[in-house]
């Protein structure tokens, strides 16, 4: 990976759907050059997949949280499996840090939040939820 991929990365990035022949103007080469080093980078495991970023409140989620999970660590990998595998969960990580697990939740209003919050802290192995309200999304 050289500089110009890197270039490309962070162009797709910003705008995944920017046209090829936006980026080949950019770094001055060919669209075919850029189509090619794309494709090399989606082989090699840079780009894992192209996504759109949704405002859960905009689909009328009231109540979206970042949570930090906790658990005995012998239990992580089950707890996290179980946390993956519910409807409310996005983008879970296992982490380093203040929390073990951390993810983000969607849900409809306050009171399925705190449904959902008990949930998660009777599953087995869980020692510690802490939740963050998320006020706004990112512009």
């Amino acid at each position: 990976m050289d500089e110009k991929d890197e270039i490309i990365l962070r162009m797709l990035m910003i705008n995944s759907r920017i046209p090829m022949i936006d980026i080949a103007r950019e770094l001055g080469i060919t669209e075919t050059a850029i189509r090619k080093r794309v494709k090399k980078l989606e082989e090699n495991g840079a780009i894992k997949g192209y996504t759109t970023i949704v405002d859960p409140f905009f689909l009328g989620y009231e109540s979206v949280a970042l949570i930090g999970v906790d658990s005995k660590p012998e239990k992580i990998l089950t707890v996290l499996k179980q946390i993956k595998s519910m409807k409310e969960t996005k983008d879970v990580s296992l982490t380093t840090g203040d929390h073990m697990i951390m993810f983000e939740a969607w849900c409809r209003n306050s009171k399925e939040l705190g449904e959902f919050l008990k949930r998660v802290e009777q599953i087995n192995g869980v020692t510690k939820v802490c939740p963050a309200i998320c006020i706004k999304r990112r512009e």
